[in-house]
């Protein structure tokens, strides 16, 4: 059986629920991968929070429903919100196209670099991904 050849850069974080993490200093940009986006097909409603909300690392910060299921959103790192894609919120749709660029979901000011640690790279994700 071949796997889907999925987006994955390989500067990006990755968790184990199938979230993205791109970081810029202390600035995280996240969104759900293609393989996330995939296994809940056609994404129908986002719940994101609001700006200025504090998460820490593992704690669901919102739902992404699809037609098959609803699933919890995960912080891959602690920090607070200082960004909601917008226009997301307004048409989820946008994630079922690309979800790995335009369709990120929120940025955190991220509080320690430390916790990247516990969060996969690219190699390792692609690995549980293709089991």
């Amino acid at each position: 059986m071949s796997t889907p050849n999925y987006q994955l850069p390989e500067d990006f974080y990755y968790t184990k629920e199938h979230e993205w993490a791109q970081v810029d200093e202390n600035i995280v940009t996240i969104g759900i991968t293609e393989f996330a986006q995939e296994q809940l097909g056609e994404i129908v409603y986002l719940d994101l929070p609001e700006e200025g909300a504090k998460y820490s690392q593992g704690e669901s910060f919102g739902v992404v429903e699809s037609v098959k299921a609803a699933s919890d959103l995960y912080a891959p790192v602690s920090g607070t919100v200082i960004e909601v894609n917008a226009s997301l919120m307004e048409d989820p749709s946008g994630l079922n196209d690309d979800p790995m660029n335009n369709g990120w979901l929120i940025r955190i000011e991220m509080e320690t670099e430390k916790e990247l640690a516990n969060i996969m790279r690219a190699p390792d994700y692609r690995k549980l991904i293709t089991k």
